[in-house]
């Protein structure tokens, strides 16, 4: 099994990996649309001046970042308060035996070294009993929110968000996005999805190595703001996978739902 998390952090602990792609089980399909949540459609977005927004990636998904080095991916889903982040829980948090990782930073859009809308720090961090208990593959999902010193807006109102879809189909048309640690522009694939086992789902993507989990699976996406329904993130088997073509999402079921709901009622 590879690692995908850089070795600046692994005097942290557990290794940041490949792959996942979530989706919550559910009665029936869902979409949260908590406080008649923005269409991905309509969202809101003031983008930065051209020249400083990659061409193909969406403003909403950003890397994170510890003692100056990117080292996973994170992406803004919509919620009220409009400061909620979702990643693996790998990132945010070292699983069994360890703790919530320190001193997080968010960069959305970030890319050539560029923080088009600038840093903000991670913090109220989320993860699953599951996940912080026994490294559960399956509970590989991690909630957080993201504030800046003297922002006068919030993070969605200022990049969009896509929002969360749990109970969703196996089979999906995507598109994913992650910033592999030895680069400074986001991978972005489009392919269907497919079911990996009853909670985890893969999708065959080349040029996702180390640095990519947390990355968003999203649906829908609106080509113009490049915002869409998010069903899951690299994580889950392998820690995301343990090659750079193949990814893996824990499947986005009740528990996911419940770390929504937890995140947003705190903030």
């Amino acid at each position: 099994m590879s690692v995908r998390r850089p070795a600046v952090l692994l005097t942290l602990a557990a290794i940041v990996l490949l792959g996942v792609t979530s989706v919550v089980v559910f009665k029936a399909v869902q979409q949260l649309r908590p406080a008649e949540a923005t269409t991905p459609e309509t969202a809101t977005v003031e983008a930065a001046p051209a020249r400083d927004l990659p061409a193909v990636s969406s403003p909403a998904v950003g890397a994170l970042f510890v003692e100056g080095a990117h080292y996973c991916t994170a992406s803004v889903v919509h919620s009220e308060q409009g400061d909620v982040l979702l990643t693996a829980a790998h990132c945010i948090h070292d699983g069994e035996g360890g703790g919530y990782i320190a001193g997080i930073t968010f960069a959305p859009a970030y890319h050539d070294g560029v923080a088009p809308f600038g840093y903000w720090t991670v913090s109220d961090e989320r993860v699953a009993p599951g996940w912080s208990s026994s490294s559960d593959p399956d509970l590989d999902v991690g909630f957080a929110t993201a504030h800046q010193a003297g922002a006068t807006r919030s993070l969605e109102s200022l990049v969009g968000a896509n929002l969360l879809a749990t109970g969703t189909a196996f089979e999906q048309p995507i598109t994913l996005t992650g910033y592999p640690d030895d680069s400074e522009v986001p991978a972005v694939c489009q392919n269907t999805t497919s079911k990996q086992d009853t909670f985890q789902l893969r999708v065959d993507c080349a040029g996702f190595p180390t640095g990519t989990s947390g990355g968003p699976w999203v649906t829908q996406q609106n080509p113009k703001t490049k915002l869409g329904t998010v069903i899951g993130v690299i994580g889950g088997f392998e820690y995301g996978g343990d090659d750079a073509d193949t990814s893996y999402s824990s499947y986005f079921d009740t528990d996911v739902l419940a770390l929504y709901r937890q995140t947003t009622a705190r903030t």
